[in-house]
């Protein structure tokens, strides 16, 4: 996440000048352990930074009101529609923490990253929508601070947020997660994924719905489970802090096989996991809540992702996104 001051602009009756804020933060995926995390398993979280969002906060005269731009919402804030709410919540929740709740703004948030296929849009938007409006004020939120404003804009957007998302689109490296654990991991060499969107909105609620039924009536079957995929989160942090991309292919496809058994893929997911394989990935999976929504593959190097990115189109996925972590060449 970045952000950066502009043209500073004197704001009658604010006592001191404002200047317009802008910040970015970027997308996220699951690398291992959807599903099982809810069941007390850990979790690897990993930054998709070449999707990004953009928030740019500027000060606006007081009888000019607050106001929202974005692709589903522009006009004024405090008439936005529920499904902006959480962005609502970042401008308000971050004037209130700051002291100068009345201050008014003119927010435009870009966003890349797509709703409803796990990628964390909700949490990304509100962490550049965030540190914008502090930036209007030359502040800069300390990363506690800014996790806990952007988790209380995922409560409005989910409810209960496990802080995965909040910590992703934040996160340069992967983020591991565990009995509270929050740490990043350090990586022994660079990686590149491409993330493939299958067209279909994710149908997380469904799914974890039908994994916590199942459990109740086969508790020891899906434990099972469960302990075999935080064996392979586990599995997966060693490869990436040694640096060992085939290790980490071999990983995220046993997790695939792994979520298909607690019935939380889905016939697209798997044409585009197949895809990628017969085009050489290192390892593909689903990603995030399943039953739609997006697949993880593992290349080698660009051009590699560019021949899988190709194979995953051909396949059906309607966009694709390349990213890489760690050291670039």
């Amino acid at each position: 996440m970045t952000n950066h001051d502009t043209d500073s602009t004197a704001i009658p009756g604010a006592g001191t000048p404002l200047r317009t804020g802008t910040a970015s933060s970027h997308g996220k995926t699951i690398l291992i352990g959807e599903h099982a995390v809810v069941y007390g398993v850990p979790a690897l979280v990993l930054p998709v930074l070449d999707v990004r969002v953009t928030a740019t906060a500027t000060p606006v005269e007081p009888d000019a009101g607050s106001r929202l731009e974005s692709t589903v919402h522009t006009g004024p804030l405090d008439t936005a529609p529920a499904a902006v709410l959480p962005t609502v919540t970042a401008v308000t929740a971050t004037l209130r923490h700051l002291g100068v709740p009345d201050q008014h703004l003119h927010v435009r948030v870009d966003s890349a990253v797509p709703t409803a296929r796990g990628m964390g849009s909700s949490a990304a938007v509100a962490a550049a929508v965030t540190a914008a409006v502090a930036d209007v004020f030359g502040r800069t939120l300390d990363p506690e601070e800014h996790h806990e404003l952007v988790q209380e804009c995922e409560r409005v957007a989910h409810g209960r947020p496990s802080g995965l998302d909040a910590r992703g689109v934040v996160a340069d490296v992967p983020v591991w997660f565990e009995d509270g654990l929050v740490e990043p991991v350090p990586l022994g060499a660079a990686f590149t994924f491409v993330v493939a969107d299958t067209g279909v909105p994710g149908h997380t609620r469904e799914a974890v719905t039908a994994v916590r039924e199942r459990h109740d009536r086969d508790p020891q079957a899906v434990d099972a489970v469960v302990a075999a995929i935080g064996d392979l989160a586990r599995r997966a942090r060693g490869t990436l802090v040694d640096g060992d991309a085939q290790a980490l292919g071999a990983t995220m496809d046993a997790a695939h096989e792994l979520l298909s058994e607690l019935d939380v893929s889905s016939t697209d997911l798997d044409r585009l996991v197949d895809a990628a394989r017969r085009a050489d990935a290192l390892g593909a999976k689903l990603t995030g809540g399943g039953r739609g929504g997006c697949v993880l593959a593992l290349v080698a190097d660009g051009e590699h992702a560019d021949r899988v990115a190709a194979a995953l189109r051909d396949a059906g996925a309607t966009e694709t996104w390349t990213t890489t972590i760690g050291a670039r060449a």
